[in-house]
């Protein structure tokens, strides 16, 4: 069975986006949305975390479970996804930052 699908990606290369624009629309730069079966899903997701080189995606799609959805990520990013008891919550990595201390 088909459902909504959607992949959000930052700083990919053109070709995948192209791949990406095949099954799915791309209502603004970055974000495709589809109705897609999880055949082409996982396929389409394989391409992606593939060929992310030095960008990042995240994909969302309707699941059976507590929050109704699952998210998937590849790449480099500050967000990262966490698993708490079930539910996935987003764990912010500051930036790393040198050890110099201000001195008042």
């Amino acid at each position: 069975m088909a459902t909504m699908t959607v992949i959000a990606t930052t700083a990919v290369p053109d070709h995948l986006r192209g791949a990406l624009t095949r099954w799915m629309i791309e209502p603004m730069p970055g974000l495709y949305a589809g109705t897609l079966s999880a055949r082409v899903r996982e396929e389409l997701w394989s391409a992606v975390t593939a060929t992310i080189g030095d960008g990042a995606a995240v994909l969302l799609h309707p699941d059976d479970n507590e929050q109704g959805f699952t998210l998937h990520t590849a790449g480099e990013r500050r967000r990262v996804p966490i698993d708490l008891d079930g539910l996935t919550l987003i764990a912010l990595n500051p930036t790393e930052t040198d050890n110099e201390t201000v001195n008042p």
